[in-house]
């Protein structure tokens, strides 16, 4: 796990970036709402915690660089012997300090009356604006009563910045802790599909499939980083499909895409196989295109090539190959050029993952394209999808659905295929369907 030091460094180096006349707000995640007197399982902020490594609700981080008593403070709930007798113990202020690492910390009842304090004589205020309305009102609201004492003195603050554009750029580079977690969460998402492809039969249904992989994930202590994808035949050309209730059928395709979340750190793969164990001659040929497309892709994954480098590299070599196929008309140039191939491949390469699954860091920097460095990680997926009914397409070819997704970390020579431990290759693939 992240120890309490990592997490103090983290503030430290989002402090020094943002200067010492600024203020940095952050509240936890609220609870939600499943249905009734029923929550959805509390999930922390992915910002909150990376600052903190504090899951409670009901917290506020402030970050006061530069100020004598403390400079990273946090509001939480105090001990309640009654509700922890309900809900689980709490850290309580004096945990967060002495446990958490926090400089000080205060009962989150305590932050009308103190925040205004903290605000004053800052010129600067980072925060999320617009993620939660209440709060939004509250800030402002916090903000104005300092205003309102302008004539006795006080300076309120008179600038307001998203605080992603510091912090996300940290969240961009993972640290060796961070890689060590998401090399774990790697390694249970591909167990998981391992067992996905050895839990699928001809007759069964796409959430028996689904269920090999959540009992994947919690035997390993981690849960589903997001919905499992679970598409069996015509179901595998929907991008995110969800309902995973349609029975496999002998000659479909199954594809799954999904990943794990440990202590917090997602992974993502999708693989697709044949239900009844063998590909068919239409199936494999799409296959060896979005293979090659992925293979393409993982060779610009390197430091000092433009993100984007891998998307092209992924796109010439599928349009190349459904030229091949009859699938597209004209050259090579000609499909590049007018975007036909998006027609069976509508999607970006991959995204950057960590601590969500689609990660945060932007993609350009001044208007170009980013260069890849050490300690970025992303996920590279091409695909091919022919739904039912494309016109101009052979019915051989219709409802076929591929796409190969796996999770890369830039290396300071190359890359690392954090996911390599579920095979891609035909043969392989085939190979552990046979062991069944």
């Amino acid at each position: 796990m992240i120890k309490s030091a990592e997490f103090a460094r983290r503030r430290k180096q989002l402090m020094r970036m943002a200067g010492d006349d600024a203020i940095l707000v952050l509240p936890s995640a609220p609870v939600r709402v499943r249905s009734h007197d029923t929550h959805y399982p509390y999930r922390q902020d992915s910002d909150f915690w990376y600052l903190g490594g504090f899951a409670e609700p009901e917290a506020v981080l402030v970050l006061v660089p530069g100020r004598k008593h403390g400079e990273a403070l946090l509001f939480c709930r105090e001990r309640d012997t009654e509700r922890e007798a309900w809900d689980g113990p709490r850290a309580g202020p004096e945990g967060a300090v002495d446990s958490h690492g926090f400089d000080d910390a205060y009962p989150i009842t305590d932050l009308d009356e103190i925040l205004p304090g903290l605000l004053e004589g800052r010129s600067r205020v980072y925060y999320h604006f617009g993620r939660d309305t209440e709060f939004d009102l509250k800030l402002i609201g916090w903000v104005n009563r300092v205003r309102s004492q302008v004539r006795h003195g006080a300076q309120p603050p008179h600038e307001f910045l998203e605080l992603g554009h510091l912090l996300h750029e940290l969240r961009l580079f993972k640290s060796p802790g961070e890689l060590k977690l998401m090399r774990q969460s790697a390694r249970i998402a591909c167990e998981a599909q391992l067992a996905a492809m050895r839990a699928t039969r001809v007759g069964g249904h796409e959430y028996e499939v689904e269920a090999a992989l959540q009992y994947t994930y919690r035997r390993n202590n981690a849960v589903a980083a997001y919905e499992p994808i679970v598409g069996a035949g015509a179901n595998g050309c929907v991008l995110h499909y969800r309902d995973n209730s349609a029975q496999t059928a002998d000659g479909d395709l199954l594809l799954c895409d999904a990943g794990a979340e440990f202590a917090n750190y997602a992974s993502d793969i999708t693989r697709t196989w044949p239900v009844n164990g063998r590909y068919s001659s239409e199936q494999r040929a799409l296959y060896d295109v979005v293979l090659s497309a992925q293979e393409a892709a993982m060779a610009q994954a390197r430091p000092g090539k433009p993100w984007i480098a891998g998307h092209e590299a992924a796109v010439a070599t599928i349009a190349e190959g459904l030229l091949s196929l009859g699938l597209l008309k004209g050259t090579l140039k000609q499909a590049l050029a007018s975007e036909s191939y998006k027609k069976f491949y509508m999607h970006k390469t991959g995204h950057w993952i960590g601590l969500d699954v689609h990660d945060v860091g932007e993609y350009k920097v001044a208007g170009e394209f980013r260069e890849l460095e050490p300690g970025m990680v992303f996920t590279i997926e091409p695909g091919i999808y022919i739904a039912p009914g494309t016109k101009g397409v052979p019915a051989k070819w219709q409802g076929i659905g591929i796409r190969i997704e796996d999770d890369v970390l830039v290396t300071r020579d190359g890359h690392e295929v954090l996911t390599d431990g579920v095979p891609r290759a035909i043969d392989a693939v085939e190979s552990v369907l046979a062991s069944r």
